[in-house]
């Protein structure tokens, strides 16, 4: 398996899919109750399969994942060859916890009010492996897919890029 297998509620969530993947397989709904309930590794085997297909179909259109801490906010634009880093961090004094579900209006009041400084920053790596194993490590430690970039694309104007 290259990634990790899919949890229970994840297979859930894709159950329609999974079972056109079986179909696709040549395993019938009687197979697959046969084999859940004699042959586990094939069951597992076949979810390892699965899970693959998944995480690379997922990861191959992933543009933008975002890492939030209540001082910092990590946004990665994933390029085909490098990913380029759009980064904010602010004083723990600020009074700002960039993993609340606040607005950004909100947002930017409390950072005005606090008279903290903003430090926006910026960085470019290429990968350090296959580009979908690296955004699939950064998802597994926090990042999170963004879907249209925003974020990113807030920090790059305000950073003037």
């Amino acid at each position: 398996m290259k990634y990790r297998r899919l949890s229970n509620n994840e297979l859930k969530e894709l159950e329609k899919d999974f079972v056109k993947f079986l179909a696709a397989n040549t395993v019938t709904a009687d197979d697959w109750v046969k084999f859940k309930a004699t042959n586990p590794l094939k069951v597992e085997e076949l979810i390892g399969i699965y899970s693959d297909i998944v995480f690379d179909k997922t990861l191959e259109s992933v543009e933008y994942l975002e890492f939030k801490t209540p001082f910092d906010i990590k946004t990665f634009h994933c390029q085909a060859e490098k990913m380029v880093l759009m980064g904010l961090a602010v004083s723990p004094d600020s009074g700002v916890d960039f993993t609340k579900d606040i607005a950004p209006q909100e947002m930017m009041a409390a950072l005005k009010e606090s008279e903290q400084e903003i430090q926006i920053y910026t960085a470019e790596k290429g990968y350090n492996s296959d580009r979908k194993q690296e955004l699939f490590s950064m998802m597994e430690n926090g990042c999170l897919i963004s879907k249209d970039g925003h974020l990113y694309k807030t920090l790059a104007k305000l950073k003037g890029k």
